[in-house]
């Protein structure tokens, strides 16, 4: 894309990342909803995704000074990369046996997932202007969403009419393989972030001249000013910890192939709808944004012991894993059986429930910042942390534990996440999020990134004001609330 002649809508990229989401990590999502990523036995899926996870807790935690510094389009190019070489390790292993590529994939993978969520985590938290994020990120999260549903489409139409328990088609991971790489030349299409304008007219905060040194210790600004986000780590721990016991330990242990690929599309249908929800009710702006985030803490507790309770009830009810592995276990639903439309109901739910969690959590995050560089720094921790608790409970179900055990500790990491945030939510949060905050450690000032039919006042007076504390006026100091109100009435009258 040509950004040379004008600045690009924030909304435009918004939508290139979420396309480079639906084809690389949507298709993934789309492999691994299968359940042992297609495979009859779930655990060279278990081991690669330990190895993901592992590189991936490493490098996410640390892959907003790469954002930084590489600029958003390259981190997110090279970050789509790892996803088609994932895939075709599964249709190597089909034929071969092997673990060693798999894993191999997996912890590549790691690498770049780390690279790529980190760039798209920025965009989506720092590129909406503030009454808008809630919106933007339900956007990103359906359409990234859409490419796993369309993806679980691929072996449901390859597969329907297999109704026993077997690995999916080559045709299938090749699909997956082709889909996944144009999904990383899709990153090229992206503009820089200094390119782009809000839909207020104003303007991304980063390092106008990032290095490496600067950006290392950016990080390290990030986590020592802001102590706060480490009380919102259960909450990036939890964020991926339930997919391994929802994919392998319901799908993949109860259903047969074709029953796993319907599941699949409705589970990430379901999530796009939970995007939705949660998304708009987040920025239902005749509600001050304190007490938006206080429901949704609220709705997140209603939601963990309503959905989580009737999976208890589902997982009390089921053979678990010492039954539903062995070879000759016939116990596996297709969606004929007349046993099959409570369990379905149960994955949607799932489904509904996953979505809601990762879109408060990117709000959450969201209303503390509206500079990119920090932004990006706190996507790293989130990736980061999700990423180790993920890669801990893909060895716990590589070891082959109970699925009941899976179930118990999925709820209690879930619910003692939201007690332990829960500080963040009701303090932290702020009906605006002062501009002076997301300037410190940057080299920009007010008439960088605010918008000058806005401002109204000579650059030069903003300049100085923005550099020195003492000439800073109350005034001066009000124009963040005066700015906010200002786009509150302007999304008002586009209602």
């Amino acid at each position: 894309m040509d950004c040379e002649l004008a600045p690009s809508p924030s909304l435009v990229q918004l939508v290139l990342v979420a396309i480079v989401c639906f084809l690389c990590v949507g298709m993934y999502n789309a492999l691994s909803g299968l359940g042992g990523g297609g495979q009859v036995s779930a655990k060279p899926a278990d081991n690669a995704n330990t190895a993901l996870y592992s590189t991936f807790s490493i490098v996410g935690f640390f892959a907003g000074t790469f954002a930084n510094r590489l600029g958003i389009r390259l981190t997110l190019g090279l970050g789509g990369l790892g996803y088609c070489v994932y895939a075709s390790s599964f249709l190597c292993y089909s034929h071969t046996k092997s673990d060693g590529y798999v894993i191999f994939s997996g912890a590549l993978l790691g690498v770049c997932a780390g690279l790529l969520w980190t760039a798209q985590g920025a965009i989506m938290m720092s590129y909406p202007p503030e009454h808008s994020k809630g919106k933007y990120i339900s956007w990103f999260w359906s359409i990234f969403n859409l490419g796993a549903v369309i993806g679980a489409l691929i072996p449901l139409a390859l597969n329907v009419n297999d109704t026993t328990n077997s690995t999916v088609s080559d045709a299938t991971y090749i699909g997956f393989i082709i889909l996944m790489f144009i999904g990383a030349l899709a990153a090229l299409c992206l503009c820089d972030a200094s390119k782009v304008m809000r839909s207020d007219g104003s303007h991304v905060i980063l390092m106008k001249n990032p290095t490496w040194q600067s950006e290392i210790w950016g990080l390290w600004y990030t986590l020592r000013n802001n102590t706060y986000i480490l009380l919102l780590f259960p909450m990036f721990f939890a964020s991926n910890w339930f997919y391994t016991y929802q994919f392998n330990g319901i799908n993949g242990a109860h259903f047969n192939t074709r029953t796993r690929a319907l599941n699949n599309v409705l589970y990430w249908a379901a999530q796009i709808v939970g995007a939705f929800v949660a998304g708009y009710s987040l920025d239902m702006n005749r509600f001050r944004r304190v007490i938006r985030a206080r429901a949704a803490l609220i709705g997140l507790f209603i939601l963990t012991g309503g959905v989580w309770g009737g999976g208890l009830a589902f997982q009390s009810s089921v053979p678990d894993r010492d039954v539903t592995s062995q070879p000759d276990y016939h116990g596996k639903l297709d969606w004929t059986d007349a046993g099959f439309a409570g369990p379905c109901i149960l994955y949607m739910s799932y489904g509904f429930y996953d979505a809601v969690w990762q879109l408060c959590v990117y709000w959450f995050m969201g209303a503390l910042s509206n500079s990119g560089r920090k932004t990006a720094n706190f996507a790293g921790f989130y990736k980061g942390i999700q990423s180790a608790g993920a890669a801990i409970i893909w060895r716990i179900d590589a070891m082959e534990k109970p699925f009941m055990i899976e179930f118990a500790t999925t709820w209690s990491v879930l619910a003692g996440a939201l007690i332990i945030a829960a500080p963040v939510i009701l303090l932290k949060i702020k009906d605006v999020t002062p501009i002076e905050e997301d300037l410190q450690f940057t080299d920009l000032n007010y008439a960088d990134i605010v918008p000058q039919a806005y401002i109204g006042e000579d650059k030069h007076s903003l300049n100085t004001r923005a550099t020195d504390p003492e000439q800073r006026s109350p005034s001066a100091m009000d124009k963040d609330m005066e700015l906010s109100s200002m786009q509150r009435d302007k999304n008002s009258e586009d209602a």
